[in-house]
């Protein structure tokens, strides 16, 4: 459906730090809710996608907390401090027909109604009122995925997005 493969890695969070000394970590989650990125196994954690079960894990306070099956003090915990929490994209749910992973419309071309090409997206992010696709083309364009307004059409068959938009903007 999206050109991304199976295997593509999605960063969920990372391990911000550590909590007491018998291995807990203090994750920085991306999902909503905060506490659903303990759901995903395994996770494959830093560059190199060493692949670790959650042993135990749960909200606390505005954050998650959570130990991983073979981290059982604090040393092994801050060696994990800074790595990215990542899952493979087939561990994701397939989205209801009106929903989309933010990984299947990054790479997608942006044009116009009128076909004229802003540019490919390279991200998106959140600003707590609509979704944000950032587009790399002759110059940046910061575009909110906005059904009502804005997106008039996602076609994953020719990698592309259509968008009611000025091009001068």
């Amino acid at each position: 459906m999206s050109g991304q493969t199976e295997s593509s890695r999605i960063v969920l969070g990372r391990i911000s730090g550590v909590y007491g000394i018998k291995g807990w970590v203090k994750v920085f989650s991306e999902t909503d809710p905060r506490e659903g990125i303990l759901r995903y196994q395994p996770w494959l954690l830093g560059p190199d996608a060493e692949p670790s079960r959650v042993a135990e894990g749960k909200r606390h306070g505005k954050g998650v907390i959570a130990r991983l099956e073979k981290c059982t003090d604090r040393d092994q915990a801050t060696a994990l401090v800074g790595r990215e929490i990542a899952i493979r994209r087939s561990q994701l749910p397939p989205p209801r027909p009106d929903e989309f992973y933010w990984i299947d419309l990054e790479g997608l071309d942006v044009e116009t109604g009128a076909g004229t090409a802003l540019g490919r997206i390279s991200h998106l992010f959140s600003t707590g009122v609509n979704d944000v696709m950032v587009v790399q083309g002759d110059r940046e364009r910061l575009i909110p995925f906005d059904w009502e307004n804005v997106v008039r059409e996602v076609d994953f068959e020719h990698r592309r997005i259509r968008v009611s938009w000025d091009p001068d903007f």
